[in-house]
Order: C-alpha cells, then sequence, then structure tokens
C-alpha cells in the first residue's frame, strides 16, 4: 500500500465462532464470506473479552478487559476518557464513521467517532443494571427468555432486519461519499450489524437456503437441570427456561433461522465489498470481520450467550489487506487485540497508552507467538452473582468463581467441552497452576465489590433520572437536509460533478 490504508470493519452479533472452523463452514450458504476467508488472515482460535454486547464491544474498541473499561454489563457506562481505536485513528488524521450497533451505554454515544449514521438497537441509559444484592431475581422486562426458541421462523421484516438493513444502506452511502473525494482523509468506516443475535427470525429467501441441512440439531443434546454446572443453571433460571417446553422442531427452527441470518449477513457484506470494488477503493482497504460474542445455539440445552463455552465465547476474526498473505492461525487470541493490530497496520502509536492496554498487536514483526499471555475472558453481568473469570492457553480452557467449583476442559482432546477435568486429581497440578495464574491477575474479592458499587450506584442514578422529565441518551442522527441533493446556495453544474463517481466515463 502506497499511502495508509483505509479500515473497513464489519462486525456482526454473536456469531458462533465455532462455526468457523478456517472461514465459514462449507455448508454455510455464505459466498461472500468464503470469498473474503480465501484472501484473510483467519483465526481459528479467538475469544471475545466478555460473553456480552456492551462488555465485549468496550473492550474491542478500547483493547483492554472488562474489569478496566468497568463496563460489566449491558447497562454500564463506558467512559469517555478511555481511548477507542477510533481515537487513536482520529487522533493520527483519519476519518472516522460508525453505522450501526456499538451498544455505548451513557452520554457519550460516539467514543471517538466522527461521525455515527444511524441510532443503535439498544438503549443507552442504566435500565438493563443486573443486581448483586438480589441473586437469583428475574429482571421480567429486559431478561432473555426461551420465547425466542418457541418463536423462531419466518418474516419479511422485524425489528432487527429493519435495523440492519438501514445500517447497510447507510454505509453503502458513506463509502460512495468517501469515494467521490470530499475528504482527501484515509478512513475507517465500521459497519455493526444486530444479526444473527436473536429473535431466530428469517426471510424466506435465506429460510429456503437450508432446508434439509444437516446442522439442524446441536451435538450435544440437552442435559438435565442437575447435571449441568451451577452457572448453566443459572443461566437456565434467568431465561424462564421453566416456562417453556422446547421441541427438536423449535430447535430446528431456530438452528435454521440463525443459519440464514448468517446468508442475510452475507449478502450485506458482500454488498459492501462491492462499492469497495466499484470505486476503486478496494486495493487500499483493509477489511475486519468480527463479532461481539457468539450463541449457543441448544448445545448442551443453553442457548445465547454469558458462559464461557466455546459457542458464547470463541468468534470468527478474518483479516484481509493488501499485501497480507492469508493464512490459518491456530493460537488463541482475542478481539481486545483488534485495537491495537489495527493501529499498528494504520501506522499509528499507541505506546502512549501501552500499560493500560491488554490487547497485543496480532502481526508482530518478529517471529514467534502472536501473544505473550494466554487469553482472559470475564463476566459480571446477569445470570451471574459474582464475578467469573476464564483462561484460555493453549490446549486448555479454565473457568474460575468464587460462588462455583472450577470447570477445567482439555481443548484438543474434547472441543466439545463435555468433560469437566476440574475434580480429577490427575489434572490437580495444572488446576492448581491456573489458580495461581487466576491469582495473579485478578484480586477476586476486589473486583466483585466493584461491581456492586457500580451496580449500586447505576440503581439510583436510573431511577432519579426516571423521574421528571426525561433526557435520553441515545444517539439521535441528524440529517442536514439542506445540504442534501441541490439546494440553492450550490453551484448546480459543481454538485452534479462532484457527485458523479467516476467522472468522464
Amino acid at each position: 500500500m502506497s499511502r495508509r490504508p483505509n479500515i473497513l470493519i464489519v462486525m456482526v452479533d454473536q456469531l458462533n465462532g465455532t462455526l468457523f472452523p478456517d472461514g465459514p463452514a462449507e455448508w454455510l450458504h455464505a459466498p461472500n464470506l468464503k470469498a473474503l476467508a480465501a484472501r484473510s488472515v483467519r483465526f481459528v482460535n479467538n475469544y471475545t473479552a466478555s460473553p456480552l454486547c456492551a462488555p465485549g464491544r468496550a473492550a474491542f474498541m478500547s483493547g483492554q478487559m472488562p474489569r478496566r473499561t468497568r463496563v460489566y454489563d449491558n447497562a454500564a457506562e463506558f467512559g469517555s476518557d478511555i481511548p477507542t481505536y477510533a481515537h487513536h485513528l482520529r487522533r493520527a488524521g483519519y476519518a472516522t464513521c460508525l453505522s450501526g450497533k456499538m451498544h455505548f451505554v451513557g452520554p457519550d454515544q460516539l467514543h471517538g467517532f466522527e461521525e455515527r449514521l444511524t441510532t443503535d438497537i439498544y438503549p443507552a441509559d442504566f435500565g438493563w443494571t443486573p443486581d448483586y444484592r438480589k441473586p437469583g431475581e428475574r429482571i421480567d422486562w429486559w431478561y432473555h427468555n426461551m420465547g425466542s426458541v418457541t418463536g423462531a421462523g419466518v418474516a419479511e421484516i422485524t425489528n432487527q432486519l429493519e435495523y440492519d438493513d438501514n445500517v447497510a444502506h447507510e454505509a453503502k452511502m458513506k463509502l460512495y461519499d468517501l469515494a467521490r473525494g470530499g475528504d482527501a482523509r484515509p478512513w475507517c468506516l465500521t459497519v455493526s450489524f444486530t444479526h444473527p443475535h436473536d429473535p431466530y427470525v428469517a426471510r424466506r429467501r435465506f429460510w429456503d437456503l437450508y432446508a434439509g441441512c444437516d446442522h439442524l440439531q446441536p451435538q450435544t443434546s440437552a442435559l438435565a437441570y442437575e447435571e449441568h454446572d451451577a452457572h448453566s443453571r443459572r443461566i437456565f433460571d434467568s431465561c424462564d427456561w421453566r416456562s417453556y417446553t422446547i421441541t427438536d422442531d423449535n430447535i430446528a427452527r431456530s438452528r435454521r433461522a440463525y443459519f440464514a441470518n448468517i446468508s442475510y449477513l452475507d449478502e450485506k457484506l458482500g454488498e459492501l465489498i462491492q462499492v469497495l470494488e466499484d470505486t476503486r477503493q478496494s486495493d487500499n482497504t483493509i477489511v475486519v470481520f468480527c463479532s461481539d460474542h457468539g450463541d449457543m445455539l441448544g448445545e448442551r440445552g443453553l442457548w445465547f450467550k454469558m458462559h464461557f463455552f466455546e459457542g458464547s465465547a470463541r468468534v470468527p476474526l478474518m483479516i484481509a489487506a493488501p499485501g497480507l498473505a492469508p493464512e490459518t492461525v491456530m493460537e488463541p487470541v482475542s478481539n481486545v487485540d483488534i485495537a491495537p493490530t489495527l493501529c499498528d497496520m494504520a501506522g499509528v502509536d499507541m505506546s502512549e497508552i501501552a500499560p493500560w492496554t491488554d490487547g497485543e498487536g496480532l502481526f508482530p514483526v518478529a517471529a514467534g507467538p502472536r501473544r505473550s499471555k494466554p487469553v482472559a475472558i470475564e463476566y459480571a453481568a446477569e445470570a451471574s452473582i459474582a464475578p467469573l473469570v476464564c483462561i484460555r492457553e493453549r490446549t486448555h480452557k479454565f473457568v474460575h468463581c468464587e460462588k462455583d467449583a472450577p470447570l477445567l476442559f482439555d481443548l484438543e482432546n474434547d472441543p466439545l467441552e463435555r468433560d469437566n477435568l476440574a475434580a480429577d486429581p490427575a489434572h490437580a497440578g495444572l488446576v492448581a497452576r491456573f489458580m495461581a495464574d487466576v491469582r495473579a491477575r485478578w484480586d477476586m474479592a476486589r473486583y466483585d465489590a466493584e461491581v456492586r458499587e457500580s451496580q449500586a450506584r447505576r440503581w439510583v442514578v436510573y431511577e432519579a433520572l426516571r423521574n421528571g422529565a426525561y433526557y435520553p441518551w441515545d444517539f439521535q442522527p441528524l440529517k442536514k437536509a439542506s445540504e442534501q441533493y441541490m439546494r440553492n446556495h450550490m453551484n448546480l453544474d459543481t454538485l452534479e460533478g462532484d457527485k458523479r463517481f467516476p467522472r468522464g466515463e
């Protein structure tokens, strides 16, 4: 690349990384994702920093773990003083823009983005705050429930489809604007969709692609409630599972709609890539494809996210760039590595905040491991009663919570995580080593106290602000209609020439 590269980040929501063993699984109808994978560095074992939207996304943007950002759950404020990749790139001269979801909570709805093209699909206030003071309490009006599974099927328009259709349209229009040369700066455009997040509802033409699909039932059947680990039982309780009867047909329809929505997203990705090519920007544009967290999709009887199992915590990551040779990377990496990687690729220095950054650039100059430390994951939101932490190293995964028995899985020999080795005397040494790493990384008592204090503060603030006149924090996209199309303070000939791309053909 002869000049600083442009960057297109395509983020999706709740995409299970086990469906991307090395790019999309062969049986998925995803030609554009497969084409992108063929020219990408594919990080097969990439993990979210937290298996929930807001904490996972704040970590992705900042390169910092949730405990450091203090975004513990989907209603925790993302502080304006925390630099994101949008801040770093903008400070270095990039135009930064967001189309779509990022689940920012708080009055700052930009976090370094110079421009935001759409509102968010989820609320920006403190209303979704969990409450550790009331363990086991279910907050009906916003907690997940199994209605997403029993109600799975076909629709031509939904709240989510309406949103993502608009996200894609606004992003394509922005790509056209960037090509027309009104801004000479390099650009970073983040396009963030809400699919394939539940509810599991898809358009008919994508649904029909998966008639007779061989993957409509999970590999691990539902376990009895008593057979689950303590945190899984809490997830079942939080999702109100006792109020629903889940049949094999419900499962098949939910998974079919989920796969259909991957194909829907694939089409949207293809539209964005096509605009890049049509406007001659693709030869100088880095393309990143990622997700905030995964979805259990009925494995073990679990749905949605909120756990450290592979379906929930492992997410796709593919990076394509001119001059970057495609390859498959098996080493465990993290979404917190994306921000420093983007800055490295754009020649942007993050050293001023290096001591506070948990992520590591994924393309080191010297040969060697991609990461100097094992991957860490944190969770302190709904369905938990105390913070949970996870360490993922080369072959094993270890899960710790002060309230629960530990979990240890040998992912090399047990990729479906069916055999918890933590209580096996033969693995006592390994458990002790992981526990020593946990104690070195986290002060669990202090972590718990920080979460409880944050929750209590936010409950007071939310209840206060909902009394009397309410001023929303939700982002309000403004359209300057007086600057669109042709207006009488413009020269018509100049306008028509400037808005045409390419000119002279």
